[in-house]
């Protein structure tokens, strides 16, 4: 297992139509940008308008926000192949790092009592954050469909089963982030599926304590 390496992805320009699709895809799909949308949609519903907005942006300050510059920074120094990490042992450090940034957003949130929802997405995100560094220590799971698979189950339990356009939608962000992996190779399916069934498991601490 541990000897899992994905390739280089293709550069755009030299990319065939379905690999540049899936290009697209990781990157509107990828964690950091689907963390802080979930977290301003929950924050606008759980409290509404601007202050609902700034519940959901403090929070994605320490879990969105925060992560991306660490990961730009790893970048940067080059200890990190790319802002994806496709490279499973570099993972560890940033991820442990943004654990303590996650970890700092959950306290700061309680002292400032925050919207119980709010709070809640943030400690499903430092669950699945927590089993997903365990499993990085001895294998690649798929980071893209943990935070894709979480995403799809807390938004459903948030705004409701009853909308089968929502039902959809939700399901939909494995599914496309999936697909975009397996097509450029960044995991295996059985990473793929391992990462979903993380994330969903780990959004199970929302149903709780929303």
């Amino acid at each position: 297992m541990s000897a899992f390496v994905p390739p280089e992805p293709p550069a755009f320009a030299t990319a065939s139509p379905r690999e540049r699709v899936a290009r697209i895809l990781t990157e509107v799909l990828a964690p950091v940008p689907l963390v802080i949308s979930l977290l301003l949609v929950v924050g606008t519903h759980a409290a509404g308008g601007w202050t609902g907005l700034g519940w959901g942006l403090l929070a994605a300050s320490f879990c969105g926000v925060v992560p991306l510059g660490v990961i730009a920074l790893g970048v940067r120094r080059g200890a990190l192949t790319d802002k994806h990490m496709r490279v499973r042992r570099q993972r560890v450090v940033p991820m442990a790092v943004s654990l303590l940034s996650v970890v700092t957003g959950v306290v700061l949130l309680a002292l400032l009592d925050a919207p119980a929802e709010v709070g809640a997405v943030v400690v499903a995100m430092l669950v699945g954050l927590v089993s997903a560094l365990t499993v990085t220590v001895w294998w690649q799971i798929s980071l893209h469909n943990a935070v894709a698979g979480g995403t799809a189950m807390i938004l459903v339990l948030a705004l409701g089963p009853a909308s089968p356009v929502l039902m959809v939608a939700a399901a939909s962000l494995p599914a496309a982030a999936g697909w975009s992996r397996l097509v450029l190779r960044a995991h295996t399916p059985a990473q793929v599926a391992a990462g979903t069934a993380l994330g969903g498991v780990s959004a199970l601490a929302f149903a709780v304590l929303r």
